[in-house]
């Protein structure tokens, strides 16, 4: 039996000693081991554990052609396709200069508590403005239809 100097001071003395392991535990048993990807993927889950069912339903495949083909329909309709490309790319760069500023917002130590705290107080008067009340509920609902008809333009003018 293997003695430390600490085991024999504690129990006063020589004479009474503590039994102590003389071999270490191994290393694994102490910290787990991790294998560590340049990637992360240590913790996905593993595809095996996902599961598709086939079926003969071939209503999926269609209505993804119809898709295709509705759209391809709609592209061809288009007189000006540069302008409709210049749109989309405002509207990538748009969303991708909003995204670097509430980054920046973020980084500021006490205004991301206050956006948080103007965003709960309009959400609360929200609820109040529109949806505690049936009358103002159906307000709310004629006000959608109403916007998505003139985002559409069949709104009579």
């Amino acid at each position: 039996m293997a003695t430390t100097a600490c085991s024999t001071a504690l129990l006063g003395g020589a004479g009474a000693r503590l039994p102590v392991r003389a071999a270490a535990a191994p290393r694994s048993v102490l910290l787990p081991r991790r294998n560590f990807s340049p990637l992360g993927l240590q913790d996905t889950p593993r595809l095996s554990l996902l599961r598709a069912k086939a079926s003969s339903d071939d209503t999926s495949a269609a209505s993804g052609d119809e898709l295709v083909d509705d759209l391809k329909a709609k592209w061809d309709a288009v007189e000006n396709k540069s302008t409709v490309l210049t749109y989309a790319g405002g509207a990538i760069v748009a969303v991708w200069f909003s995204s670097v500023i509430v980054g920046a917002i973020n980084s500021l130590p006490l205004l991301p508590k206050i956006m948080e705290l103007v965003g709960l107080g309009y959400s609360g008067w929200f609820v109040y403005r529109y949806l505690l009340f049936k009358e103002r509920r159906e307000e709310l609902a004629d006000d959608v239809e109403s916007l998505k008809k003139s985002i559409a333009g069949t709104e009579a003018e």
